[in-house]
């Protein structure tokens, strides 16, 4: 048998049992998030709050709770998280929102929130609807955009 078939042979096998692994892998951290989201559908409860700010920044700079960072994986205290300040009753709280929700959040604005602990999971408008914020645009976005409306293609 020639070498190169026993290598190509060799590569085969282990992208297949890469492939089962993290098949097997998936299934288990998706019935992890399945328990973890049960747990923060029982504890939550609705809040009424005004929103002072809203930004994504480093779980270490948000101003959260010592037990937080320690509780925090240690990949995760080194991302940017969205962060939401608020004043809830006479006490401004800092939460943490969920990154489906961030951008419908309004500023300076008072809501009713669903909140878990410190985790923001829904938001509704106290005084009518909530509209989201226009996203600003990065400067590649923009020329990326420019270019393609002078060459007259469509948006997508």
């Amino acid at each position: 048998m020639n070498t190169g078939w026993i290598v190509l042979i060799i590569v085969i096998v282990l992208l297949i049992a890469a492939t089962v692994g993290l098949y097997f892998f998936g299934k288990r951290m998706q019935k992890k998030q399945a328990e973890q989201q049960a747990q923060i559908d029982a504890a939550a409860q609705t809040v009424q709050m005004l929103i002072i700010d809203k930004k994504k920044m480093k779980l270490k700079d948000a101003g959260l709770p010592a037990i937080v960072m320690q509780n925090a994986p240690k990949l995760m205290r080194f991302s940017k998280v969205p962060v939401v300040k608020a004043k809830v009753g006479p006490q401004v709280m800092s939460f943490i929102a969920d990154a489906a929700i961030f951008d419908t959040i309004p500023t300076k604005k008072e809501v009713k929130a669903t909140v878990s602990g410190i985790y923001i999971t829904a938001v509704k408008g106290v005084r009518g609807s909530i509209k989201a914020e226009p996203v600003k645009k990065s400067k590649f976005a923009q020329f990326k955009e420019n270019l393609q409306k002078k060459a007259g293609a469509k948006p997508i």
